[in-house]
């Protein structure tokens, strides 16, 4: 068979697999991926696509991918955009996979290479110390509202365990990213630009893979820090940023306002875009774009950083 692309809906016990165009369905229970494997193998398809669903696509997505089979995994959020744009609302798992097949088919995503044990090792830490992060957030904020002095010392032991986590993780993350040269190395060009420092560089290497293989459009766009035209007819509206990866925005922000600061290149383009009468959310958001668009350059070109990149 030729032209055939597969949808698989995975869940905690079971994958749901839909075949298109031949609108096959199958169901297989989680302990049965040799008989996944066996059956794909005969369908001979085009293409697999399957959800980013919080790590249970790994151990699928790897298996598919050792066993020489086209995988790719897709945002969810682009996969339920495509199902409400072709009219599909209702949602099941069998349901689910066909959307995939048919997103597969429609928008061909690219088939990229599955990160090592050792990448997803990292990922994982990197993720758990952003999580801690955000707790540590709303932990403090939930403390300065308090009046009682017994809920605010729970608060305060929470935050100094979260704290000795965090240390840990950095300690951690440091140690996986000194025993590969490969990551070294990219750390090492990104913590030469000024802003740029020991938290924000690991976390780049391992949630940013694509950076300094891609064109500034491309990178600023994946990112989500594009600006999205909001025109029609004569109405011109404000060009604003939407989707991307938002862990990575979060990342830059307090880097960017470093960057204002004492990244020559960054701080003169910031004044301009004041002196222009941005607003100054605006205006960082640009800086955030420069600093993002630089970075990739230096990974790109291998090259330290110096005040003549632009």
């Amino acid at each position: 068979m030729s032209d055939v692309f597969i949808g698989i809906d995975i869940a905690k016990d079971q994958y749901d697999m839909y075949v298109h165009p031949s609108a096959e369905h199958d169901t297989f229970r989680k302990s049965g991926m040799d008989d996944v494997i066996s059956r794909l193998r005969d369908l001979n398809p085009e293409l697999i696509v399957m959800e980013a669903t919080g790590g249970l696509e790994i151990p699928v997505a790897a298996g598919l991918a050792a066993a020489a089979l086209p995988v790719a995994v897709v945002n969810p959020r682009q996969v339920r955009d495509f199902a409400r744009a072709m009219g599909i609302l209702a949602k099941t798992d069998a349901i689910d996979a066909r959307v995939l097949a048919l997103f597969a088919e429609k928008v061909q995503p690219k088939i990229r290479p599955l990160p090592d044990a050792r990448m997803r090792a990292l990922r994982e830490l990197v993720t758990r110390r952003q999580q801690l992060v955000e707790m540590r957030t709303m932990e403090s904020n939930r403390r300065r509202m308090l009046l009682s002095e017994r809920a605010s010392a729970s608060i305060k032991l929470l935050l100094d365990t979260i704290e000795t986590e965090i240390r840990k993780l950095d300690s951690d993350i440091k140690k996986h990213i000194t025993n590969s040269p490969v990551w070294q190395e990219k750390a090492d060009l990104l913590k030469s630009v000024p802003g740029i420092g020991d938290t924000t560089a690991p976390l780049l290497v391992v949630a940013l893979p694509e950076l300094g293989t891609l064109n500034r459009r491309q990178i600023a766009s994946l990112v989500g820090l594009a600006p999205m035209n909001r025109d029609s007819g004569t109405l011109r509206g404000h060009r604003t940023i939407i989707g991307g990866r938002r862990m990575i925005r979060t990342a830059l922000y307090m880097p960017t306002l470093s960057a204002i600061r004492f990244n020559p290149l960054i701080r003169r383009f910031h004044d301009r875009l004041r002196a222009a009468g941005k607003p100054p959310k605006v205006a960082i958001t640009a800086c955030m774009r420069k600093l993002l668009i630089l970075l990739n350059a230096i990974i790109r070109d291998s090259k330290l950083w110096t005040p003549n990149i632009t």
